[in-house]
């Protein structure tokens, strides 16, 4: 391998071969709903169960978090690519017409979802054009379904070798 830096087009190609699910994060802040699209989300801490997901730097999502302090994270199931693509780019009515419920803390969940967790922010970094968000679980439900999964710009299913 060279020393210098990879090309981010040929870094992202290459973080393509990683096969990751795919979530929505979101929060209320001030009467109004954010979330977007992630697959950064990783676990890191059993005592206390904590984990991580990462914003793009500037985004209103981000910014509702670090304002609220709270946020939740929908795994999103095979069958919900659809909210997937809703939830990226400018799309301003993302929550519109969709079935949704609230957490104890009014954290938006999407129904449907494979897994979902209410999260208290514990601590955000700068990271290049992203910020890692570290929160604290606080609480967490799963359901009977098959995650979705996301490989080289495309969605997919698991399936178990």
């Amino acid at each position: 391998m060279r020393d210098a830096s990879i090309d981010p087009k040929r870094f992202r190609s290459v973080m393509g071969t990683f096969p990751t699910g795919v979530a929505v994060i979101a929060t209320e802040w001030d009467g109004e709903l954010f979330g977007a699209t992630i697959n950064s989300l990783t676990s890191v801490s059993l005592q206390p169960c904590m984990l991580l997901v990462c914003t793009s730097e500037g985004s209103a999502t981000g910014a509702a978090i670090r304002k609220r302090g709270l946020f939740s994270v929908n795994i999103l199931g095979a069958h919900q690519s659809d909210l997937s693509a809703r939830f990226t780019g400018t799309q301003k009515s993302r929550f519109e017409d969709l079935a949704l419920a609230f957490s104890v803390e009014g954290l938006p969940l999407l129904r449907g979802a494979a897994a979902q967790m209410c999260c208290r922010v514990t601590t955000v970094h700068k990271a290049g054009d992203h910020e890692i968000v570290l929160g604290e679980v606080i609480s967490g439900d799963e359901m009977a379904c098959s995650p979705l999964v996301f490989h080289k710009g495309a969605y997919g299913r698991f399936q178990r070798a």
